[in-house]
């Protein structure tokens, strides 16, 4: 799937990834890009943390996408929610969602969003880690229930979307990278691309 654009690019530019709120946010660069599947198991390994696991998972996102596109930039993202160094995944379904919601209630959680930009053919490799603290309000029973009832996040880790309804839920959100809560820091995208050679203007 290609977006189109007037920007012009030396080098095909790929987004290793099938997430679609990775890919509305890349499009807003109007670059045009490809979406490629990583096909990559994302289970967490033994004692690893959230911020190993976000980084882990964004490198070989990016590795295994460069590996078969060796002459394009390539982008791996990741994201965990990180409540007091346990990960947090995303809830997949109605009662686990619930779950999350009442254990983040009143706490403050760390979503870990990892990025890592290659390029094969060149040797060029960064990685960045824009972590987003959120604090949750306190959230009653029937907040959740109708929360989840009218946005469904269940493909969303922490199982709430602050760009939309569950802004509701915070207190707060700190961030140097707005982005980067949605599944992608921008800033750094921008910063990492060019250090590629990729002209985003």
């Amino acid at each position: 799937m290609a977006l189109s654009s007037v920007v012009p690019q030396s080098r095909a530019l790929v987004l290793g990834s099938t997430s679609v709120y990775r890919r509305e946010l890349l499009a807003r660069l109007r670059l045009p890009f490809s979406i490629e599947p990583p096909f990559v198991d994302e289970s967490p390994l033994a004692h690893e943390t959230p911020e190993q696991l976000a980084r882990r998972l964004a490198a070989a996102k990016a590795a295994a996408v460069a590996h078969r596109h060796p002459a394009a930039i390539v982008i791996g993202s990741d994201q965990v929610a990180d409540l007091d160094g346990e990960p947090l995944g995303k809830p997949g379904n109605h009662a686990n969602a619930v779950a999350q919601l009442q254990r983040m209630s009143g706490r403050v959680v760390t979503f870990q969003t990892a990025l890592t930009v290659m390029c094969e053919e060149t040797g060029f490799v960064q990685h960045e880690l824009a972590p987003v603290r959120v604090r949750f309000r306190e959230l009653e029973a029937a907040e959740i229930e109708a929360y989840l009832l009218a946005e469904q996040p269940y493909d969303c880790a922490g199982s709430a979307r602050s760009e939309g309804l569950g802004i509701a839920l915070l207190d707060a959100i700190d961030s140097d990278d707005p982005t980067a809560l949605v599944g992608l820091p921008l800033i750094r995208t921008c910063r990492m691309l060019r250090a590629a050679g990729l002209r985003v203007f």
